[in-house]
């Protein structure tokens, strides 16, 4: 789903790279506390201004337009990237909680596959058992009789057999196996797909992996929101997708999105939880890349031309003046949604939904 090209001593100088370096969070220590440093945030687009300001006088800044089509909300283009299109506050506060509460509970579980794979096997109830102060096992390492409870698909005979288990007893188990704490791998947590499943090694899809089918409404959601993007007449087939966990200081660097065989086709990208900065280049990464926020509830689409752009986004804001998502604390404040406020407050979910082929 993404290329990245290699970094190397040229790489670094590119204009890309540059802006990664401007927008990325550093911190500078005061009195053993880090304080991140500040930013010139001057020349990032906000959308979600210009929505405003086009609500109360039509106008738009040089650059942006509106795209006229068949679509409730409005929609922004910029001239300099043919292909790109930005619906601020696409998504409502309960339409973004619902997609915040599937992408921790629903869309990591078997057979969608995780970044925890490779190591652990498939993991089922990942979020419920950081809930729980669950801590994963190494199965082979368990005494006999040792009551824990199976978390892998036992029909995966070359899968890593780990447990979740209630607590462990620190004598036998820091010499004896393996562990780790569910809260410490949801924190981990930095990628599941749904749908079609990508080979991240031969970088193709592999129709022949198990994969679920893409929930219905997310389906329905991404057909709606991609069609101001799609050729006349034609309708979108999401087959695909991969939801991003993002966390403190995480970034995802300068890549294209070119595996899908039709690129007429629009990526439809979700943004949930705390605001970020999103990086969208041209067809080189010598070419300035143009910086803009995204919020929970936006919503970007990326067909055509704007396909061949390297994108990437080199911050999330995760301090509590800046994540901009008061509507999901209160949303999220009773008692039964405390642990997904407790996760979405220094995080952001991105779903991004492809037609394969």
């Amino acid at each position: 789903m993404y290329r990245a090209e290699p970094v190397t001593e040229e790489s670094e100088r590119t204009a890309f790279r540059k802006a990664e370096k401007k927008y990325k969070i550093y911190y500078d220590n005061a009195k053993k506390k880090k304080i991140p440093r500040p930013v010139d945030l001057s020349e990032v687009i906000d959308f979600r201004s210009i929505l405003e300001s086009f609500k109360r006088s039509g106008d738009l800044p040089d650059g942006v337009f509106e795209l006229k089509c068949d679509f409730n909300l409005p929609v922004f283009g910029l001239v300099s990237r043919p292909g790109f299109y930005f619906i601020p506050s696409a998504l409502s506060v309960e339409e973004q909680c619902r997609w915040i509460t599937e992408s921790l509970t629903t869309f990591p579980q078997p057979p969608n596959r995780t970044n925890h794979n490779a190591i652990y096997g498939p993991i089922q109830d990942l979020f419920l058992a950081a809930k729980e102060g669950k801590i994963l096992v190494e199965e082979d390492k368990l005494p006999e009789n040792f009551d824990s409870e199976v978390n892998l698909d036992q029909t995966d005979a070359n899968a890593p057999h780990w447990n979740f288990v209630k607590e462990i007893n620190e004598s036998w188990c820091r010499d004896a196996c393996k562990s780790v704490s569910a809260s410490v791998l949801l924190r981990k947590l930095r990628w599941s797909t749904l749908g079609l499943q990508f080979d991240w090694s031969r970088r193709s899809y592999n129709v022949a992996l198990p994969h679920k089918k893409i929930p219905d409404k997310l389906c329905m959601l991404a057909k709606r929101m991609a069609a101001p993007a799609m050729p006349c007449g034609e309708e979108f087939h999401p087959e695909a997708a991969i939801v991003n966990y993002f966390g403190l200081g995480d970034m995802l660097g300068g890549h294209l999105d070119d595996m899908e065989k039709d690129w007429s086709k629009p990526i439809v990208s979700i943004s949930l939880g705390c605001k970020a900065i999103f990086l969208l280049g041209g067809k080189s990464r010598e070419q300035t890349p143009i910086a803009m926020f995204l919020r929970s509830g936006d919503v970007m689409l990326m067909a055509g031309e704007a396909r061949e752009c390297f994108h990437g986004v080199p911050r999330i804001f995760t301090d509590p003046e800046n994540t901009e998502i008061t509507p999901l604390e209160s949303q999220f404040s009773d008692e039964d949604h405390t642990s997904f406020l407790d996760y979405i407050q220094t995080s952001r979910i991105n779903i991004n939904i492809r037609q394969v082929f």
